[in-house]
């Protein structure tokens, strides 16, 4: 049986491998098919690093509410993480739907599935 904490350290392990690919996407990797509904293939224009660059903080912090939430780290933050939590999960939420209903067969392929283990792991923990 999956419990809150077990539910955290998944969601901290796939938020990492979307952080990787958006650090990749940033240092110039040419795989811009598979990020922003593809409509940068090959390497981002640098605008677009700069966007990546802002969703791996995002994302990183969505990981540290997740983990504060579950108790496993920052636990002086639990007041926070207990409202933040469900902003994750909104988010995570619309990330899931909105990779299901992408233009970019990578994208579905890919960050639905992601998006929607995230979504399922926030709300978990959010319930625990």
């Amino acid at each position: 049986m999956l419990d809150h904490t077990h539910a955290a350290y998944v969601f901290t392990f796939f938020t990492a491998f979307v952080v990787m690919l958006q650090l990749a996407l940033v240092i110039g990797a040419p795989w811009g098919q598979l990020s922003m509904g593809g409509k940068y293939p090959g390497k981002f224009p640098i605008g677009m690093r700069i966007a990546a660059l802002v969703q791996i903080s995002i994302l990183i912090l969505f990981a540290l509410v997740v983990l504060a939430r579950a108790g496993v780290m920052h636990t002086n933050y639990s007041a926070f993480s207990t409202v933040a939590i469900w902003g994750v999960a909104a988010f995570c939420a619309l990330s899931a739907i909105l990779n299901s209903i992408t233009p970019s067969k990578w994208e579905r392929i890919i960050w639905a599935p992601v998006a929607t283990v995230l979504f399922a792991c926030s709300v978990y923990v959010a319930l625990s």
